[in-house]
């Protein structure tokens, strides 16, 4: 049975930007077939799968939509409004420092290619200063090629000698400190080592990126006969061959970096210069997405924008700029409003701003503004100034009414008189008196919250974040430089799902929320029993767990969890007090044995201060940076005779205290190096 399966055509599906090409009708060369089901593109696909159209030799192209440059167009477009000048992309500088500071310092949330937890390490270590760099990241930020990018970031920085296996490939390799980066080193090596044409030289790259054995050892083979005949050793042949072999079926080529790299310079450009344009322009290109919605709105609080509720007068479709430095929330981006009601109000409203809530209603267009778009719109926030909430939703019917009364009035033509002079004028609106009706601000909350995606007028958490007693991180503040590390935390609970161990015990996922943003917890089932309680949405609880970083997205692992009380602190006082992270910045003054004798003194001395209240402590050099955990140091801050020894040791300018609100960071096998390997 299974061999009759085997090889069979599981399911029709559409490549995602796959086009076919071909000088004549397709369906004389191949067959066509409808989109599947629940596919609502109109366009045909073939029944030929992309192998088979390639051998019958019709052309495929792959055209790749990135909605990034709708990004840039937007953000173009608002830089315009704001400057009343044309903004040319191709005119932005490529060694922008603004730009390089905020890729060194890993601030790259909404930078096309560099959001991810890796990626933000990786450029943070990399500290890049030029395009290619960029290029260089994202080409190697891929299955295979990653592995070196260690190499290729302590070979930039001068922390480890560039090397080459042979001279010969020292000018193809140069430009990336001897790493094989792009697909096109892999056919200039080829080209240079077993003197194949460029051509023979990519069919080589491809059939070596199959990985199956046989063809393996036949390329292998032929790479070697082709090596040895331009005057290269078999030993060295078999070495240049494994060196390309892990680049040959995953490197991009340098084409495709360098578009990318590109692409990401100028996000990061916007972001840097233009924070409150760029971030406008992903809000709007994101209108569907309240998720998205949430943690840009997040950052861009996080980075001192203000973000401005909805307001049927002042709000566009899609998120726009008031003043310097504030974004007003886009109608479009409503829940149950969406794009098309949205751009009705816009063109209702011109130039003349409604007056009331009757002006409104009568102006709109009933059948795209129906009941269920006015009802989230007054439940938004968007409709605020012209009465309470609770009263716009008490006569929300009368208001529908009035508004399909206006729209049978303009249809039949009596939606105007003439007077004694013969212009015509509107007649008078009716009236609708809207009474004051008490809506409790938990609610009002609760109803942004769902329609907007975020709170935006006021939050739960807040009482929460004007607590002093409170010695706790903001969910905001962590990143992945904070893993493995013990945190204590409060906030809200705004998500929970309840999932099974293999023997059936119940624990659960839950999401911690408060004025900075989110983080997602594990609470295992132990806990998970004695603190049902707490799991449930719009608790406000307190936490203490480990921080782990689990496939680039931070999980606290919830070791002790109790309800919020105001002025409370009771898990802070059992053992999470404020710490201070001390950074020791060794230098080497160019004596090998007298360097390695001053760092056993500081380490000696630093293990002499034994406690229950560890700091961290980096130790620095030229070529390496190494997070030590040392549970014996005593305090939160340097003692003063701890102070004096260590200045004696490094020099006052190498010691640098920070607040932080967090316990040590340990070293992680990904990010350390052992403390024997410090030079």
């Amino acid at each position: 049975m299974a061999r009759k399966l085997e090889g069979v055509t599981r399911h029709a599906s559409t490549h995602a930007a796959g086009v076919v090409i071909s000088a004549e009708p397709l369906s004389q060369i191949v067959p066509l077939q409808r989109p599947a089901r629940g596919d609502d593109t109109a366009i045909l696909m073939t029944q030929y799968d992309m192998g088979s159209v390639a051998k019958i030799g019709l052309l495929k192209l792959d055209f790749l939509g990135l909605i990034n440059l709708s990004v840039l167009a937007r953000c173009k477009q608002l830089i315009e409004q704001a400057t009343g000048q044309p903004f040319d992309l191709a005119a932005i500088p490529d060694d922008d420092p603004k730009t390089f500071d905020l890729l060194s310092a890993g601030e790259t949330g909404n930078v096309f290619q560099l959001e991810s937890a890796g990626m933000r390490r990786a450029i943070k270590e990399l500290k890049p200063r030029s395009i290619d760099e960029i290029m260089a990241l994202v080409a190697l930020y891929r299955p295979g090629p990653m592995a070196h990018i260690p190499r290729y970031i302590a070979a930039k920085h001068g922390h480890e000698p560039v090397q080459y296996l042979h001279p010969v490939l020292e000018p193809i390799l140069k430009e990336t400190y001897g790493v094989i980066v792009y697909q096109d080193q892999v056919l200039h090596i080829v080209r240079a080592v077993a003197g194949f044409s460029l051509g023979k030289a990519d069919i080589f790259r491809k059939a070596m990126g199959k990985k199956i054995p046989e063809v393996m050892r036949a390329q292998r083979e032929e790479f070697k006969r082709g090596a040895l005949a331009n005057g290269f050793s078999e030993q060295l042949a078999d070495q240049i061959f494994d060196l390309i072999e892990p680049f040959a079926g995953y490197a991009f080529n340098k084409a495709h970096s360098a578009c990318y790299a590109e692409l990401a310079y100028q996000t990061a450009y916007f972001k840097a210069n233009y924070p409150a344009q760029y971030l406008a322009a992903v809000l709007s290109a994101h209108l569907d997405h309240s998720d998205k919605i949430a943690t840009t709105i997040a950052e861009s609080k996080r980075l001192g924008l203000s973000v401005l509720p909805p307001e049927i007068n002042r709000s566009d479709v899609d998120f726009t700029i008031e003043g310097e430095n504030t974004i007003r929330f886009g109608l479009g981006a409503i829940k149950n409003v969406g794009v098309a009601a949205a751009r009705a109000i816009v063109a209702a409203r011109g130039d003349r701003p409604f007056t009331s809530i009757e002006d409104f209603c009568c102006r709109v267009e009933p059948k795209l503004v129906n009941k269920r778009v006015l009802e989230s719109l007054i439940k938004a926030g968007a409709l605020d100034q012209f009465g309470d909430r609770g009263g716009l939703l008490s006569v929300l019917d009368r208001l529908i009414a009035a508004a399909q009364r206006q729209q049978r009035l303009r249809e039949s033509g009596q939606a105007t008189m003439f007077d004694l002079f013969g212009a015509e004028v509107p007649l008078p609106l009716p009236t609708i008196e809207v009474p004051v009706v008490p809506i409790a601000t938990r609610e009002k909350l609760q109803w942004e919250k769902e329609l907007l995606g975020v709170y935006l007028s006021d939050h739960p958490a807040a009482a929460i974040a004007a607590d002093l007693s409170l010695n706790a991180a903001t969910c905001g503040s962590l990143s992945e430089e904070d893993a493995n590390s013990t945190v204590f935390l409060a906030g809200m609970v705004s998500g929970i799902r309840t999932l099974f161990t293999r023997d059936r015990r119940p624990f659960c996922a839950a999401t911690l929320e408060d004025i900075t943003g989110t983080i997602e917890l594990t609470v295992w089932a132990d806990l998970y029993e004695r603190t049902r309680e707490l799991w449930s949405e719009g608790t406000l609880v307190t936490v203490r767990g480990r921080l782990r970083l689990r496939e680039d997205r931070l999980v606290v692992m919830v070791e002790e969890a109790g309800r919020y009380e105001p002025g409370a602190t009771t898990l802070v006082e059992e053992g999470v007090p404020r710490r201070t992270r001390v950074q020791i910045e060794f230098r080497e003054q160019g004596d090998p044995q007298a360097d390695c004798a001053r760092f056993d003194q500081l380490v000696t001395l630093l293990q002499r201060h034994e406690g229950d209240d560890p700091v961290v402590v980096v130790v620095t050099d030229r070529r390496s940076r190494v997070v030590l955990q040392l549970p014996t140091i005593r305090g939160v801050t340097l003692s003063p005779d701890l102070r004096a020894g260590l200045t004696a040791i490094v020099g006052a300018g190498g010691i640098r205290e920070t607040p932080i609100e967090l316990t040590p960071v340990e070293p992680s096998p990904r990010r350390g190096r052992e403390l024997g390997k410090v030079g």
